[in-house]
């Protein structure tokens, strides 16, 4: 990734006291499409998407989301509910003069992405989801003891402690933070790193994980617009069980797309495959 990938930038402030930097891509007069990063990443994930979608046309918003920007980092973390942060992509559509867009979210862009479309259907036309399903759907894989997605999710525990996984994360200069990206080339990863080496933002990031609460999942609807779920069998954080539990979740038009061998990391490692999923979704 370079600096250079096509992006131009602003800061948004979406009238709540919270200002985002978002990068824009595309034709300005073209349908809308908002990309929500996950963690620990930034906008700067969808570098090799964008660069396969914005030659259709494509208006191509991406902000660094809640905490990642410098300019909305609340420091409370009941502050990064995910009814919070859905709340912020329709807010940051709302500075921007757009009813509905398509959504993409990997990661925990997914879950905000499934949080919207569940909660704010008029303002999703259509939803991509890449690597995380539906939070119920995660739920059920979790409370089956045979899927072995506890031990996948086994890290979360970490994370969410404060302070303690600041440190494991960033001690020898972010080495374990560098290693949550493989198998991606350090190139692919350092961007990020860099921007989550920076201790308030990384605070911030993983206070998404600190905010998250079980009866919050258990109380998301079902998502009734047009839904594309791409995981790969290579995701070591998310298990076959969760992502074929997806589809009970989703009662719009349904598509699972599953990728051979591919990481956790799909926008970067395969980002051909994902924008023929996206734009097969956004032309259906």
């Amino acid at each position: 990734m370079t600096e250079q990938a096509g992006w131009s930038k602003r800061q948004v402030d979406t009238g709540n006291g919270l200002t985002f930097d978002v990068a824009e891509q595309g034709d300005a007069r073209g349908r809308a499409v908002l990309l929500l990063h996950g963690f620990p990443q930034t906008h700067r994930s969808y570098d090799a998407l964008a660069q396969r979608l914005a030659p259709h046309g494509l208006r191509l918003l991406a902000p660094d989301q809640r905490g990642y920007s410098p300019g909305a980092r609340p420091v409370e973390v009941e502050a990064y509910a995910v009814s919070e942060l859905a709340a912020d992509a329709a807010r940051i559509l709302d500075s921007f003069g757009i009813e509905q867009a398509d959504v993409v979210g990997h990661d925990w862009g997914a879950v905000v992405g499934w949080a919207l479309a569940a909660t704010r259907p008029e303002r999703v036309r259509t939803l991509t989801a890449v690597s995380v399903p539906h939070p119920r759907a995660m739920a059920a894989a979790l409370a089956d003891e045979s899927s072995g997605q506890r031990e996948r999710s086994a890290y979360i525990q970490l994370f969410r402690q404060p302070g303690k996984a600041e440190d494991v994360l960033l001690e020898d200069d972010a080495a374990r933070l560098r290693a949550v990206f493989e198998p991606l080339p350090q190139s692919a990863a350092e961007p990020h790193v860099r921007a989550l080496s920076d201790p308030a933002r990384l605070t911030a990031a993983l206070n998404w994980y600190r905010a998250m609460r079980p009866e919050q999942s258990a109380a998301l609807p079902q998502v009734t617009v047009p839904t594309t779920y791409v995981w790969s069998t290579g995701d070591i954080a998310i298990g076959r069980a969760a992502a074929e539990h997806c589809a009970a979740h989703v009662t719009g038009p349904y598509r699972f797309v599953e990728l051979d061998g591919i990481s956790h990391w799909i926008p970067d490692q395969a980002p051909d495959a994902l924008a023929a999923a996206v734009l097969e979704r956004i032309s259906g």
